[in-house]
């Protein structure tokens, strides 16, 4: 007998869709800017996001509490970093 295979789920904080973490990018609040984890590795309280979801999980204050963070967190960032991977992106 096998054992079951558990896959992991999680939850985009802007459209609130389940998906597998491939689709999704994790963050991670750092020194009171929210920072892009790709590899999915750095230590502390994460929370995944589509990269087109920005928008809006920033709309319903989505990093403040997912994340939660005392004050609004600064997205310059990750707004950079979403940039960029459009970018490359882009045919």
């Amino acid at each position: 007998m096998s054992a079951a295979r558990t896959l992991s789920v999680r939850m985009c904080i802007g459209c609130r869709e389940r998906g597998s973490p491939e689709g999704l990018l994790r963050v991670v609040l750092d020194a009171g800017a929210v920072s892009p984890d790709p590899q999915a590795t750095r230590p502390g309280r994460g929370a995944w996001l589509h990269p087109g979801c920005l928008e809006v999980a920033e709309r319903r204050k989505a990093f403040t509490r997912a994340l939660r963070a005392t004050a609004a967190p600064d997205l310059t960032v990750l707004r950079e970093f979403v940039e960029r991977m459009h970018t490359s992106e882009a045919p």
